[in-house]
């Protein structure tokens, strides 16, 4: 399957589709797609489901890898519905440096739609509120944002909304377009994310930076009823994962706001524990 100005043949002619094994080509098992070095479970359901909510897509032409390694994430829609997509990594990660690097026009998505780059744990609610980190790039529904780039870490609008613990980056916006990488660097006294042109490097000279540290109150997660405890700085869980999703909001069915399909490459994922 080859890439010309980022759109994968299968769009372009059914036939180069056809393989007689796509999993020699998507890298590919089932359910599990192969990154940047790991194993990532692909999500996928019949009903709506969070964020969003949205239906989540695993078909090849949604969630693939092309032969420069790089992954595909598409909202697409199929059979009369709008499918989001979000890999999941199998491996349990913590403390440490995330990175990122991405491939696509953040500042030309449409209005709703959103990148999401983070942690979370299914199992930390209670303690953590979910151990999640976060980097998005979406305009929420309002083009007046200075920019679609979003730091955050968790809880920021669950009940209450806690300001402080999100960064809306003031930036010109086509600064996001082509390749650019992503990072957070998570301890448990410091968060700090930063943002900047090109691959990942460790020498990069920054255009968007932030950080959250232990001075900042502690702010409880309310969901469904049920409240976690106050949480400044979140811990990782014993089941704590990276996650990539691409979705749209605010609620199922709606789809992009331009009515098109979207797709994103993710050109690599880094993880540096402490």
């Amino acid at each position: 399957m080859r890439i010309i100005g980022w759109i994968s043949v299968c769009f372009l002619a059914l036939a180069a589709c056809k393989q007689s094994n796509p999993e020699d080509v998507l890298l590919r098992q089932g359910d599990v797609v192969q990154f940047a070095g790991r194993k990532w479970d692909i999500k996928s359901n019949e009903y709506a489901v969070g964020p969003g909510p949205n239906f989540f897509s695993k078909r090849y032409s949604d969630v693939w890898v092309d032969e420069n390694g790089y992954l595909h994430l598409n909202i697409a829609y199929h059979d009369g519905k709008w499918y989001s997509t979000e890999v999941i990594s199998k491996d349990n990660l913590g403390y440490g440096t995330y990175a990122w690097t991405i491939q696509g026009d953040p500042h030309l998505f449409a209005d709703n739609v959103v990148l999401g780059l983070f942690s979370w744990d299914n199992n930390s609610f209670y303690t953590q509120a979910n151990s999640e980190v976060d980097i998005e790039l979406s305009y929420w529904g309002n083009r007046s944002n200075p920019s679609p780039l979003t730091y955050s870490v968790q809880p920021v609008s669950f009940g209450p909304v806690y300001e402080e613990r999100s960064h809306k980056v003031d930036m010109e916006d086509a600064l996001l377009a082509g390749v650019t990488t992503h990072v957070f660097n998570w301890t448990d006294t410091l968060i700090t994310w930063y943002s900047y042109p090109g691959e990942y490097r460790a020498d990069a000279n920054s255009y968007a930076d932030w950080s959250f540290d232990l001075n900042n109150p502690a702010r409880v997660k309310n969901e469904n009823g049920q409240s976690s405890v106050p949480v400044i700085i979140p811990a990782p869980g014993a089941t704590t994962n990276a996650r990539m999703n691409f979705w749209t909001l605010p609620h199922v069915a709606i789809g992009p706001s331009d009515g098109q399909n979207q797709e994103i490459v993710i050109r690599n994922f880094v993880y540096q524990p402490m």
